[in-house]
């Protein structure tokens, strides 16, 4: 009984240690390909659906980051009472994108000298947020921060803090835009935003 207690207690402090190599580390376990970004520039509804478009990234996946609370649900993050940012986290091939050009399209792609608030969506939970997972990506943000904050009036109030822990929101939150292009926040805000970066990119 003590040596089958012994064995399920390893095998959980091992899912918990793997599970914070996935967040704390900026690479994806098992592969040498490709490496994590995290950050939030407003509802993740639309900041998915950019980057899901940038050549070099793999995946976009909505989620919350930069609160206190465990395992937090989309209706507590948006009564604001968690601290959480909807924010998404990023799985990309360095080979094919740099960090700092992830950081260059946020920066790009929504305001980041309004604090809590993009367009009309306001509150804490749609602050300007990056979450760095180790000290080279804090360098490059700080890096890429001081060039942004030349090229607005405003002072720049994104948040760059350590990422703790990244809890992907509820399945109906991924792939929002794709599965819903005509809900009314996709097709009036999310599609002339995406439209304008595509034909910025050269992809229109």
């Amino acid at each position: 009984m003590i040596r089958i207690l012994l064995i399920l207690l390893i095998g959980m402090v091992t899912m918990q240690a793997a599970e914070r190599k996935v967040n704390e580390s900026n690479t994806v376990p098992g592969t040498n390909e490709t490496a994590l970004a995290t950050f939030g520039g407003g509802c993740f509804w639309c900041t998915e659906a950019l980057f899901e478009r940038v050549k070099g990234v793999k995946s976009a996946i909505s989620g919350y980051a930069g609160g206190a609370v465990d395992k937090p649900t989309y209706k507590q993050v948006c009564s604001g009472a968690t601290g959480h940012a909807e924010v998404i986290q990023v799985q990309y091939n360095p080979k094919e994108v740099s960090y700092e050009t992830l950081l260059e399209i946020f920066f790009d792609t929504h305001d980041p000298t309004t604090l809590n608030q993009q367009g009309n969506d306001k509150g804490t939970q749609y602050r300007s947020i990056i979450l760095y997972h180790d000290t080279a990506q804090k360098d490059v943000v700080e890096k890429v921060k001081a060039r942004m904050a030349k090229q607005h009036r405003d002072s720049i109030t994104t948040e760059i803090v350590p990422l703790k822990k990244f809890y992907p929101a509820e399945d109906y939150h991924q792939d929002y835009f794709a599965k819903n292009p005509n809900a009314p926040y996709c097709a009036f805000v999310i599609r002339p935003k995406l439209q304008k970066f595509l034909k910025k990119q050269g992809k229109s």
